[in-house]
């Protein structure tokens, strides 16, 4: 049975449920995800937006990778933070950024070349529009690359509501309850199952190229106990290589919009 496609956080929702949190700094977890995504799609010369960038983590690596850089989000107040990062940088990013849904970016179409979505889908009001409008404002042959919750990571990394309290941290075993459930107990984020992304991208010109699984980073367990942190490192990059990559955080999709389809 399909997962429905809109998501709705109470009124009173903090930013951390409604929109996830962002990336407040650049370490090893960040690097590892940005080289996964420069595998299908380098950044040289290409035009990028990052969908739902936050404080612009990647929108000024992408940058320093030699990308034309654009970044969006709904928060204003994230994207006045951005803006402050870039021009504090050395030398100061030239990224440009703007607020907009993911269902309507003020784009003319087939104008980007990658658009970046980490951690983001699950959050947007829907998610079958958002993919919808990528395909327009991508170019022919341009890529869509999403990091995506998945539903048989063991723990809901959103938080939970109980009782229409919000309680933030990472819960056990909650995406493996029966849907309904679920999504009471996390309305304001979506978790996705593998045959999801067929589903979404039908009656779309996008096609899948690539669809796997990445576990965390860990990089507060390094900060706090490296030896941890590098044994959990190990084991589950380990993961990655054979079925246990089903477990992992997230989904790691890849889109494309074939060359010659007809807007």
């Amino acid at each position: 049975m399909d997962e429905p496609t809109r998501v709705a956080a109470p009124a009173h929702a903090p930013d951390a449920a409604r929109l996830g949190n962002p990336s407040f700094v650049w370490r090893f977890g960040q690097e590892r995800r940005l080289a996964l995504i420069e595998r299908f799609a380098p950044l040289d010369g290409r035009r990028v937006l990052d969908l739902g960038c936050g404080l612009g983590e990647y929108v000024r690596a992408a940058e320093r990778r030699g990308a034309r850089a654009l970044g969006s989000d709904i928060a204003v107040q994230r994207l006045r933070e951005a803006r402050r990062r870039g021009a504090a940088a050395q030398p100061p990013s030239a990224a440009g950024y703007f607020a907009a849904a993911g269902e309507t970016l003020p784009l003319r179409d087939g104008v980007l070349d990658l658009i970046v979505l980490n951690e983001v889908i699950e959050h947007v009001a829907d998610d079958g529009a958002t993919l919808r409008e990528i395909a327009r404002v991508l170019a022919p042959g341009g890529v869509c690359i999403l990091y995506a919750p998945n539903r048989l990571y063991p723990f809901e990394t959103h938080g939970i509501y109980v009782r229409n309290r919000y309680v933030f941290g990472n819960i056990p075993l909650v995406n493996w309850l029966p849907r309904a459930i679920r999504n009471r107990l996390v309305p304001h984020a979506r978790a996705y199952r593998h045959g999801d992304w067929q589903r979404l991208v039908r009656g779309t010109p996008l096609e899948i190229v690539e669809h796997t699984y990445v576990y965390p980073g860990f990089d507060n367990v390094v900060a706090r106990a490296p030896r941890l942190g590098r044994v959990l490192r190990r084991v589950c990059y380990w993961a990655e290589g054979n079925a246990l990559r089903r477990f992992g955080l997230s989904h790691f999709v890849v889109l494309r919009r074939p060359v010659g389809h007809a807007a």
